[in-house]
């Protein structure tokens, strides 16, 4: 039975709907010698900054039940280098290849779009303004409407480029912060990036991150990534380009993911237990199609139906 894995992800065309989330596959090259990135359906580069940046110290990342709490800052080296040292190889790439970027200030946001959008062999960017590890006067700029219209109508003006636009989980209406991102220029939402969160040793009364608070990820989180997932679609009528993730280990994952919402999923912290994790993901996926009988991976799509029940009367 013929299986049919492309998805269309707003503009984006997709050989199939996994995606290498950013910060855990690098910028492509790293994972030369374990995985064949083209047989995917895109990737997502380790955020960009105008400036290198040495991220936060040591230690950044602890294993907890369920997940990792991440506190790494950042760290990249910067744009220049980033076009000379890393984008050859990226171009090379037969697949959806997305740099994410990040700003220091708001300002710095068009500044990397626009001159990224010079380059060739990028197909879109994703607008880091969610890692619960850099504020922006005081706060991310995901949690305040007002600066995300900033934001993303600023980058919007900077580049011809699709917009995929990554919020935080870290506010009170997720679907009101997507409905601000899409009007302000965004093609696509990506969601959800890590949850703040700090773990101690009570013993020797420290943190265990040497940055004090991190960003909790894994299987831990996927319920509550769905949800976001799930409201963001009802928010915007089904009318989001979603990127689902959060917690996606197995082929079931991605499909839980894609009928609440996402047109694409993109596989994170199951790429730090192993590199070529979102190979056998969507071997997964495939098989568990073929099992169901389904012959397009994009029917599923937002295909989920809310389970009424009848209350308990006494």
């Amino acid at each position: 039975m013929s299986i049919n894995l492309r998805v269309k992800l707003g503009p984006l065309r997709l050989k199939n709907p996994i995606i290498l989330a950013s910060g855990t596959a690098g910028y492509g090259q790293e994972l030369r010698p374990l995985l064949d990135i083209n047989k995917l359906g895109g990737i997502i580069t380790k955020t960009i900054t105008l400036k290198p940046r040495w991220g936060n110290p040591p230690p950044r990342l602890v294993e907890v039940s369920a997940g990792v709490v991440n506190s790494i800052g950042l760290e990249n080296p910067g744009l220049d280098k980033f076009c000379q040292d890393y984008l050859p190889y990226l171009k090379k790439l037969k697949t959806v290849r997305i740099v994410s970027i990040g700003g220091e200030t708001p300002t710095e946001f068009p500044i990397l779009a626009r001159e990224l959008d010079r380059q060739k062999g990028i197909d879109a960017l994703e607008v880091n303004i969610s890692c619960p590890n850099i504020k922006h006067g005081g706060g991310l700029v995901a949690q305040s409407p007002r600066a995300i219209q900033v934001v993303v109508k600023s980058t919007r003006k900077a580049t011809h480029l699709p917009l995929i636009v990554k919020l935080s989980p870290a506010v009170t209406d997720i679907g009101a912060i997507a409905r601000v991102a899409l009007s302000s220029g965004a093609d696509i939402i990506s969601l959800i990036n890590t949850i703040p969160a700090l773990v101690v040793d009570w013993k020797k009364r420290r943190t265990l991150l040497g940055q004090g608070t991190g960003g909790l990820s894994g299987p831990c989180i996927k319920p509550i990534a769905l949800r976001m997932v799930w409201e963001v679609g009802q928010a915007t009528k089904a009318k989001a380009p979603i990127i689902g993730l959060g917690g996606i280990m197995t082929g079931q994952d991605v499909l839980e993911f894609m009928v609440t919402g996402a047109s694409a999923v993109a596989p994170g912290t199951a790429n730090l237990i192993d590199p070529t994790a979102s190979l056998r993901i969507l071997s997964e996926t495939r098989d568990l199609l073929r099992q169901q009988k389904i012959h397009s991976i994009a029917s599923l799509v937002g295909s989920l139906s809310p389970r009424h029940t009848t209350p308990l009367t006494r």
